[in-house]
């Protein structure tokens, strides 16, 4: 089944601009914001600014250049934000919800990188 992108989502609204954010970084593949219901002292979203509704619809489709650029974006926004471990801070997690089992709620790809705190794990252990 192909991936049908709805350009009236709020983070395509975001992209034209016809929503506020509240930005934290921008280039020409990806937009940085911070989520306007923080679930940690970090929380961005960070989204391409191509039609892209799941990051395998992206790895799929989007061109090298759009995978490079949204993947180097995150890297910045990390060191913008002070978490990342390989620059004195305590680390992050990302995270990029997909579909009805992944209990996405936005159909536009959009990475959340949390941070500032012991996030604890993200999944129960399974039992032996």
């Amino acid at each position: 089944m192909a991936y049908v992108y709805d350009d009236q989502n709020i983070f395509a609204k975001i992209l034209r601009g016809e929503i506020p954010n509240d930005t934290v970084y921008e280039d020409e593949y990806a937009l940085a914001f911070r989520d306007i219901q923080p679930q940690a002292p970090v929380h961005v979203l960070v989204i391409p600014k191509g039609p892209y509704v799941t990051y395998d619809h992206f790895a799929n489709a989007a061109t090298d250049a759009e995978i490079v650029g949204y993947s180097r974006a995150i890297g910045k926004v990390c060191a913008l934000l002070g978490v990342s471990p390989g620059e004195g801070g305590q680390g992050y997690r990302t995270i990029a919800n997909s579909g009805d089992d992944g209990v996405q709620e936005v159909t536009h790809l959009h990475t959340h990188i949390l941070g500032g705190r012991p996030l604890g794990r993200m999944l129960q252990r399974a039992r032996d």
